[in-house]
């Protein structure tokens, strides 16, 4: 009985093929599939032990075509979550035979067509009862922009191809994973993109559903997220990612936090260093207007002045001109002569810290 194992990447190709005694051939099996799944171990019991897996990198994600003769993968809460790329999701697009899922306190049935997630961080058990073919993708857990706990809620879930997003997310699935040597990178990278919005849009299905994010204390933890971005304002690496990231909440919930706030996070991010910029601009006189941006986390002198005149009015030469005219110290906002935000900046965050740039790039809470 022989075992077929592809393995394709963007270095080339690897194949082996032979006809190992039994014990040899299940553990060859066993191993391809773990380093598929990017978790080890997993049990596979029972005969026949063989089957096909070709893989091919894309980006920080990675895509499958797994097929075989039957077989059931368990991960064990002992060992789920214990290697380095636990923080994954697998998506898979059942082609051929049927499956079944158990995750989270689900289970999901599945029939050629349905598409189901699983979370390699936890425990679960995948079982094919006979020859199958299966196409996945998969994805660090961030990309998706999900938390552990906003993932638990769509494993284990069939997406049938009846459904309005499943019948468009199963032929993209099947176009990535069977392309994904031979589409040009841009092609790849723009089906890629769409397969994760679909993703994520199908997640927001599920947890609108089940009434997940919508805690009480969606104000409070607005505050802090402000207090965090005041903090963090000097670093150019400050993205609406990290911040979600490091609040432990998705990218989704994070912008849903600002839809009150009349301006996205990215804006609130700008409006933030603005009003720095043009406080340092006034009192730091001979400091370079280049130098202000940069201090305060503005990569490009340029788009800092577009930035800053498309915002007060004037570009930051003439601020500073204005306030070396201005009889007496200028203070900030309130000095004379400063111009007003052409935008609302918003509800103020209770109290404002004047930090030096030192005290802003301490590291990230």
């Amino acid at each position: 009985m022989a075992t077929d194992v592809q393995e394709r990447s963007s270095r080339g190709s690897v194949r082996t093929t032979g006809a190992p005694p039994a014990h040899r051939e299940r553990a060859l099996w066993r191993d391809a599939l773990a380093r598929t799944l990017g978790a080890a171990p997993l049990t596979v019991p029972g005969e026949p032990a063989c089957g096909t897996v070709r893989t091919s990198a894309l980006g920080r994600l990675r895509t499958a075509t797994v097929e075989g003769g039957g077989l059931s993968a368990l991960r064990s809460g002992r060992t789920a979550g214990t290697d380095g790329r636990a923080a994954t999701v697998v998506v898979t697009l059942l082609d051929s035979g049927t499956a079944r899922l158990d995750q989270d306190g689900r289970e999901a049935v599945l029939e050629p067509g349905d598409v189901v997630v699983h979370d390699l961080a936890r425990p679960f058990r995948l079982a094919f009862p006979g020859d199958f073919r299966a196409k996945c993708l998969l994805l660090p857990r961030d990309v998706l922009g999900l938390s552990a706990s906003e993932t638990a809620q769509v494993t284990a879930r069939r997406f049938g191809s009846e459904t309005p997003l499943g019948c468009l997310l199963s032929p993209l699935l099947a176009g990535l994973v069977d392309g994904a040597g031979d589409y040009a990178p841009h092609t790849l990278k723009l089906m890629a993109r769409n397969a994760v919005d679909l993703l994520g849009l199908l997640a927001d299905e599920v947890l609108a559903r089940s009434g997940a994010e919508t805690p009480g204390g969606d104000r409070a933890l607005l505050l802090r997220i402000q207090e965090y971005i005041d903090r963090n304002l000097a670093d150019p690496e400050l993205t609406p990612e990290v911040i979600a990231q490091a609040h432990h909440i998705s990218l989704r919930y994070l912008h849903k936090l600002f839809e009150g706030e009349d301006a996205t996070v990215r804006r609130w991010i700008q409006r933030r260093r603005l009003k720095e910029c043009r406080h340092d601009l006034a009192l730091h006189r001979h400091t370079t207007i280049s130098a202000v941006a940069h201090r305060w986390g503005f990569t490009s002198a340029a788009h800092f002045s577009r930035a800053f005149r498309a915002a007060y009015g004037m570009s930051p030469r003439e601020w500073r001109a204005v306030q070396e005219s201005a009889p007496g110290p200028a203070h900030g906002p309130a000095a004379a002569g400063a111009p007003s935000e052409r935008t609302p900046a918003g509800p103020a965050v209770g109290y404002r810290l004047r930090r030096t740039p030192a005290c802003v790039s301490s590291p990230r809470s």
